[in-house]
């Protein structure tokens, strides 16, 4: 077995507007766009829930480091660590 036939690639466009869940199972918002670096994942944008974007105090997206996604398939997984109480995770808040 290949390793080509291994991997599932997904192509951007199809996850765009996927749903974001922590790894603790809390919604957390939709997949926005991707931000390429050198034509590789750098980030994520994501268009935060109403109850997240509370916690981010009103911002409507933050922008996600990729290296904080855990799994991509029907939604995306992101680390708890991109929750408020730990800010260091969010790369950028947008307002």
């Amino acid at each position: 077995m290949s390793i080509s036939s291994m991997l599932k690639v997904k192509k951007i466009s199809d996850v765009v507007g996927k749903k974001v869940y922590t790894d603790e199972g809390n919604y957390f918002g939709e997949i926005e766009e991707v931000n390429l670096l050198n034509n590789k994942i750098d980030s994520w944008r994501i268009r935060l829930s109403s109850m997240t974007s509370r916690n981010f105090n009103g911002a409507r997206g933050v922008i996600i480091p990729h290296n904080y996604v855990r799994s991509v398939g029907d939604v995306f997984v992101i680390s708890q660590v991109g929750m408020p109480d730990q800010e260091e995770g969010v790369s950028e808040i947008l307002e």
